[in-house]
């Protein structure tokens, strides 16, 4: 029988280990952070290693820091062997770490393409991997959550790119979660809205200068478009990813779950 009591979420991770990519900064750190205050042992991988390590001793002794492409097969299995064999096992993945550009549809290079595809969802391929054959080879229920988009639900002028890598995302999610849920795996996204990061700061730069207004006016248009009347904080989406990773979230998988403020209700 399954034990309904009212327990703290999250209080089932005290001892846990999680992975955090892109994990220096923005929704990564708050997710780790997040993770952190329930006792979890963080790994912040980040192609940022200094970043990185300022993150970690900000989380104090049970964090450490790794760098990180997740770009590339050859960084992501050296770096995850690091992991386990630093820490010994892993329980977790976060698998946030996302780049953006932004252009009109017809004048995106194969550049800009190829950028967001190599981070966005080649990144989220290969660190999924990684971790679920870990999880196979030491026998382990563990737990992924990839980092999506509103972008993912809704096509985003100036973002065409973006919103295709973020749309694959939750193709992937929902794929490798049916593969693996005979082994007790849980394979969830997060779709965050607005949120006040340094990406957005710069997303808010380049949608001004293409559509011919000020940043306080784009800031202005997205908190309209916001049912609870304002930006997103990284925090927001970090309590949403500490629900699915514990115990509470024990019977979701495949999951895309929108946490936008309204922007998108579906």
């Amino acid at each position: 029988m399954i034990d309904c009591s009212l327990t703290p979420i999250g209080s089932d991770l005290k001892g846990k280990t999680a992975i955090v990519t892109g994990g220096a900064t923005g929704i990564g750190k708050a997710i780790a952070m997040s993770l952190a205050a329930h006792g979890v042992r963080i790994a912040i991988a980040d192609l940022n290693p200094g970043e990185a390590r300022t993150t970690a001793a900000q989380l104090g002794k049970e964090a450490s820091a790794f760098g990180l492409d997740v770009s590339k097969r050859a960084s992501v299995e050296k770096t995850f062997a690091e992991i386990e064999k630093t820490l010994g096992s892993y329980d977790i993945l976060i698998a946030n770490a996302g780049v953006s550009t932004m252009n009109r549809a017809i004048d995106i290079t194969d550049e800009e393409w190829d950028f967001n595809f190599s981070v966005n969802i080649k990144g989220v391929f290969l660190t999924n991997q990684a971790a679920v054959r870990y999880f196979l080879k030491a026998n382990k229920k563990g737990v992924i959550v990839n980092t999506a988009s509103l972008a993912a639900k809704v096509g985003a002028p100036l973002l065409a790119h973006y919103s295709a890598s973020k749309f694959a995302v939750l193709g992937w999610t929902q794929a490798l979660a049916r593969e693996v849920a005979p082994q007790g795996i849980r394979v969830n996204a997060l779709c965050p809205g607005f949120v006040k990061t340094s990406m957005q700061e710069r997303e808010v730069a380049w949608e001004a200068k293409l559509r011919g207004l000020s940043s306080e006016q784009v800031i202005k248009e997205y908190v309209s478009q916001t049912p609870l009347g304002r930006l997103e904080e990284p925090e927001d989406v970090a309590g949403l990813a500490v629900f699915l990773c514990s115990d509470a979230a024990r019977f979701m998988t495949g999951q895309g779950i929108n946490v936008t403020g309204g922007v998108y209700m579906g």
